[in-house]
């Protein structure tokens, strides 16, 4: 998902929460203790409140919410083992979230990736 050119990372603040619960809960990859899940959005959203890249989630598992490093645009993008039809799925979800909330984006599914072993 690649945002439009005016957009800020902390437009992010008021739908974080529920794009980082959305994927976790819609990849089975939900912590066990909701301690880990508050963790995982505090470190989000403390970056976020100050406009930068939030981390997303790299840890292990089958699907990450990847926000890369790049210089020409802001973007995340689900990486997952293998293509599947749960990645466009989800994607297909994230991207309703933040329209729903009015964040311009648009989808370059021929960008999507699998990792390589």
């Amino acid at each position: 998902m690649i945002f439009k050119e005016k957009f800020k990372f902390k437009d992010l603040q008021p739908v974080f929460s529920e794009l980082l619960t959305v994927f976790l809960e819609e990849t089975d990859q939900m912590p066990d203790e909701d301690d880990i899940l508050q963790m995982f959005m505090k470190l989000n959203m403390m970056d976020i409140e100050k406009n930068r890249k939030p981390e997303g989630y790299n840890r292990r598992g089958r699907m990450k919410l990847v926000f890369p490093v790049t210089r020409d645009k802001k973007q995340f993008y689900i990486r997952a083992d293998s293509k599947t039809a749960e990645t466009i799925r989800v994607t297909e979800r994230l991207s309703k979230i933040l329209k729903k909330a009015g964040i311009p984006h648009v989808l370059e599914w021929d960008k999507l990736q699998s990792m390589q072993p």
